[in-house]
């Protein structure tokens, strides 16, 4: 199986998964976010292997970089990585480690690891392409989705992003927390209503429910960016 011949089920992915080994700690993260991530690449976004360089494609920025096995899988069942390489991930010579690197992995918008800093980065896109006037040949703005975790949302620099895409109407911005009561410190009632107080579109969604996830993604929000909140407990 290579680039040019890519899967197209999601029954696939957990066996690509467990061709990634050694990464214990992280495995219940990677199978947390594997159905956000598999629904926004096989239903959601514009963007496959041959438009990755394309300035109009849709954007996936992986914030929540730790355990990013289930990524790495999706990446492969597109057709954006050969699965041979999935084996020897996180080796010397593999571009594959435990954090993405944009530079050496295809497919991948940013290095990610550093939690609280993918949102405010995702927000510098969507503006930039705003600013730019870029537009997908169906004549929709590009897509810009962050994927985050609940507990990366108690770094500032998320709640200085959240606040300034929501007062300039960002709506080519997608935030997905994926939410597993990992979160220190929380929010008062609850993750949406940060987003909600902030001017933002807020839906919640149960994290492993496919037909829910592509309904809160693709509902319209003009006007306003989107976070789609997705629970996931397991």
């Amino acid at each position: 199986m290579t680039a040019t011949a890519p899967l197209s089920r999601y029954a696939d992915l957990p066996a690509l998964i467990g061709l990634m080994e050694g990464d214990d700690k992280h495995r219940g993260a990677a199978h947390g976010t594997l159905d956000v991530v598999w629904v926004l690449y096989d239903r959601v976004l514009a963007v496959a292997p041959e438009t990755a360089g394309d300035p109009a494609r849709d954007r996936f920025l992986l914030s929540k970089g730790h355990g990013p096995a289930a990524f790495y899988a999706v990446l492969a069942a597109k057709g954006f990585l050969e699965v041979p390489a999935l084996r020897g991930w996180a080796s010397f010579d593999s571009p594959l480690g435990h954090h993405p690197d944009r530079v050496l992995v295809p497919g991948v918008e940013i290095g990610s690891g550093s939690l609280g800093h993918g949102l405010p980065l995702g927000l510098g896109t969507a503006l930039g392409l705003r600013a730019q006037g870029v537009r997908r040949p169906d004549g929709a703005a590009p897509r810009v989705v962050v994927l985050v975790g609940d507990g990366e949302l108690d770094e500032g620099s998320n709640h200085e992003a959240i606040a300034v895409a929501g007062r300039l109407g960002v709506d080519g911005l997608t935030v997905v927390v994926v939410d597993n009561a990992s979160s220190s410190l929380g929010w008062p009632g609850g993750i949406g209503s940060r987003f909600l107080t902030e001017g933002w579109e807020v839906r919640e969604a149960p994290g492993r429910d496919h037909e829910a996830l592509y309904a809160s993604f693709t509902r319209p929000h003009a006007g306003r960016p989107l976070a789609v909140v997705a629970r996931v407990r397991s």
